[in-house]
């Protein structure tokens, strides 16, 4: 009796809160893996709790977006992502989600530029080079990018159309797998953010001809432009942002925009997503970030339907 007495009068212990997983929808070694494993280590310690890493690849990046969409809405699963979220309507016919009214936007992390390289061995130096040859022998240029619908995709589609040459596309289904080939001389060029691109031209493998944003990159001042190129006003670039469930309380979608924007304003933090992902942090908040995708959704949307581009 007092045995039990005793243990009757033990306060419970406080259970553990629900793990926290941050769900990529592409496979280890691309930039978009990257940040989540930043946030990652950040993240627990500023919560408390375990904090999983998740790569669900294919399909364009909705694979994984379906799994996020799908997860309680609860505050414990939410969606790192990239650029390419914003063309699962239009390139997909049956891509399981919604992306504007099945996920919440919670945080937009930042952009970096595309940029287009070749391996080291080809003779391509300018991105004139490459539209000579294909001109030469059309069909003969392999570009490799992160996946059928990622804005590399359709910004080469869009320079290609432009040029009025063909660049044979190479689809991947993330950074990683696609920079091992162009590095391997399996294909001749490959198109991904100033992230994935910077983070190999130390190897004297990789060789940057083509930079999208509107002004050069430091890390590239002698790597020209589209527009200086002579495609007047193009410009493209990679984000990344976190998405939630819908029906997420709104006061877990704002500690979670709230944590990551803390962390990520971390001088140490932000120099290194400057130094080594080459990103432009805008750290914007869900309201902020919905308007922006929304624009995103109609931009590219637009460019897949003209190019009948499908997954």
């Amino acid at each position: 009796l007092a045995a039990t007495a005793a243990f009757a009068a033990t306060p419970a212990l406080a259970q553990p809160a629900k793990n926290m997983t941050l769900v990529v929808p592409f496979p280890p070694g691309g930039s978009t893996d990257a940040l989540a494993r930043l946030l990652q280590s950040h993240l627990q310690t500023k919560l408390g709790r375990t904090v999983l890493v998740e790569n669900k690849s294919g399909a364009a990046g909705s694979l994984g977006a379906v799994q996020v969409a799908k997860s309680a809405p609860d505050g414990a699963t939410f969606l790192v992502t990239f650029d390419s979220h914003a063309v699962i309507p239009s390139i997909l016919e049956k891509p399981g989600l919604d992306v504007e009214k099945d996920l919440v936007p919670v945080f937009l992390v930042g952009t970096a530029p595309y940029v287009v390289a070749a391996n080291a061995e080809r003779p391509y130096r300018t991105f004139a080079d490459v539209v000579a040859a294909c001109k030469a022998t059309p069909g003969a240029v392999k570009y490799a990018s992160v996946g059928i619908g990622t804005l590399g995709h359709l910004a080469m589609t869009v320079l290609g159309k432009k040029a009025g040459v063909e660049i044979t596309h190479v689809p991947y289904r993330g950074g990683g797998p696609a920079m091992n080939d162009v590095l391997g001389g399996h294909v001749d060029l490959i198109v991904g953010s100033a992230a994935l691109i910077t983070a190999q031209l130390g190897t004297n493998r990789l060789r940057p001809i083509l930079q999208m944003g509107r002004e050069r990159m430091p890390v590239l001042k002698d790597t020209q432009t589209a527009i200086e190129a002579g495609f007047p006003d193009f410009e493209t670039l990679a984000w990344w942002g976190i998405f939630a469930p819908k029906g997420t309380p709104e006061d877990a979608v704002a500690g979670m925009a709230k944590s990551v924007k803390e962390i990520l304003s971390e001088p140490a933090v932000a120099a290194q997503l400057r130094d080594t992902q080459n990103m432009s942090l805008l750290l914007a908040d869900g309201k902020d970030f919905g308007t922006f995708f929304a624009k995103q959704v109609s931009i590219w949307g637009q460019v897949v339907r003209e190019n009948n581009i499908k997954a």
